[in-house]
């Protein structure tokens, strides 16, 4: 039995893959300001609520599924057309490891004081 996504690949997100730069003895990874295009399908589902130090606070997850791409890494990042930065959460999941589809569940990066 294969695998069928539920919905179609409608939204736009821009992959952004790290490029490893070494300067005065240490590695950084620095992400591109314009990413590849890609198409996938978008569900959140109210964020994830954590207790963080006694306060409860929600983090925005979402679960995207597209097409297999073998350049998705975890330590890639995915923005919307609105600009926000998702980083992805664990190993994208390669569906019935087919190379067909992907499964990936993202947090959206929180910018912190």
């Amino acid at each position: 039995m294969s695998y069928k996504p539920n919905i179609p690949f409608t939204v736009p997100m821009y992959l952004l893959i790290p490029e490893t730069v070494t300067a005065k003895g240490s590695t950084k990874k620095i992400y591109p300001e314009n990413g590849i295009l890609i198409y996938c399908s978008f569900r959140t589902f109210g964020g994830t609520e954590k207790v963080v130090n006694g306060v409860l606070s929600v983090e925005n997850t979402a679960v995207i599924e597209t097409w297999y791409r073998p350049d998705i890494k975890s330590d890639c990042i995915l923005r919307d057309l609105n600009g926000i930065d998702y980083e992805i959460l664990g190993t994208p999941e390669n569906l019935n490891v087919r190379n067909q589809f992907m499964k990936i569940k993202i947090r959206a990066i929180q910018g912190g004081a």
